[in-house]
């Protein structure tokens, strides 16, 4: 009987459990660029079956907050590589999240230039830029002609990843961000083929997985969907009708992965009608992880049922460097430091506690 802590064959590779490290900004890399700070935090979590990078700009474009790193330069691919070496030096498995933010962003991050979307639809909120707190705008409609450029960035970037030695990526096509943005029709008001019908709205989803696809090849890449977070302004008029369309349309490309996050369920109703997540499980033929808010006993519950195949863990992840022992002991988890979330030094983020060696 499979638990946490049975190997898991994803595409080509076997893990050696079934625990997940979520992706997590954590605004660490000045200047966009990966740190030595950056590969020790991988480092000490590289317990984890699967760990999978914060996301990772795949152009300037991209950008949507501060000191993020990317994956689009010469410097970056670097970084990322001293990264990658040292987590495969621990043995372990990590995947690079690519990311572009599209509206979630601001002029200031764009040399005053307005930031992407599928539509010119000024999101509720604030966002974080370098000069503060600053209200989020109305973002430019992204043309037919540019489309197919936003796509060979995804490739471009993967292929630095690639470059870069990890061992495979994540398309981020969730939390409100330019995938996500055509996906869902509150956020997508195009009349063009990438917007109206559904096809239409899963158009540059799939483009962008087949781009990245070709550089890597379907069984090391995964793609990461919310179908109920609100974050960033997010609604749908029938989640369940979009995203089970979206995940029958990914199943042709036998994925490494597909990484369903839950959050969303505490706010029933804010990002459309809700639905039973379950369906998208059923619809799925590959490997199936999930997020929110679990535990040990719930994620092994949901493994022994099929319900999922592995669990990506965040925030006890982000306290606990050695988050894979202590669920195996059943050992207390450190208590996280909001604070020392987003930026910052080591304080709140290489220097939390692993258990003691008499208790390992």
């Amino acid at each position: 009987m499979s638990d946490l802590f049975s190997p898991l064959t994803l595409g080509s590779l076997t893990l050696p459990n079934r625990i997940v490290m979520a992706p997590m900004t954590r605004n660490r890399a000045p200047e966009t660029v990966p740190t030595a700070l950056m590969s020790t935090y991988y480092v000490q979590r590289a317990q984890a079956g699967l760990l999978i990078t914060e996301g990772s700009q795949i152009s300037t474009e991209a950008v949507g907050y501060p000191t993020t790193p990317g994956i689009h330069t010469d410097a970056q691919e670097a970084g990322w590589k001293k990264i990658t070496d040292a987590v495969h030096a621990q043995k372990g498995h990590i995947f690079l999240q690519l990311w572009h933010c599209g509206r979630a962003s601001h002029p200031d991050f764009h040399g005053g230039a307005l930031p992407v979307s599928s539509s010119a639809i000024q999101p509720k909120g604030q966002t974080f830029t370098p000069q503060g707190l600053k209200d989020l705008v109305t973002p430019r409609a992204l043309t037919l002609e540019e489309i197919p450029r936003v796509i060979a960035d995804y490739a471009h970037a993967a292929e630095r990843a690639k470059r870069a030695g990890f061992d495979g990526v994540e398309i981020h096509g969730a939390n409100g961000y330019l995938i996500d943005q055509f996906l869902r029709d509150g956020s997508n008001k195009r009349t063009d083929n990438y917007g109206g019908s559904l096809e239409n709205r899963t158009r540059f989803l799939l483009e962008v997985t087949q781009a990245v696809v070709n550089v890597w090849g379907a069984d090391r890449v995964g793609v990461r969907l919310s179908p109920l977070q609100p974050f960033n302004d997010m609604f749908d008029s029938n989640p369940q009708t979009t995203f089970t369309y979206a995940v029958e349309q990914l199943n042709r490309f036998k994925l490494a992965y597909l990484h369903i996050t839950e959050m969303g369920q505490d706010a029933p109703g804010v990002a459309g009608p809700g639905f039973d997540l379950g369906l998208l499980r059923q619809c799925w033929k590959g490997v199936y992880i999930t997020n929110g808010a679990y535990d040990k006993a719930r994620g092994n519950a949901a493994i022994t049922k099929g319900a999922a195949d592995a669990i990506a863990f965040g925030v006890p992840f982000l306290a606990n460097p050695d988050l894979v022992k202590r669920l195996e002991l059943d050992a207390a988890l450190n208590v996280p430091d909001q604070t020392t979330f987003y930026g910052g030094d080591e304080r709140g983020y290489t220097d939390y506690p692993a258990l003691s060696n008499d208790k390992k």
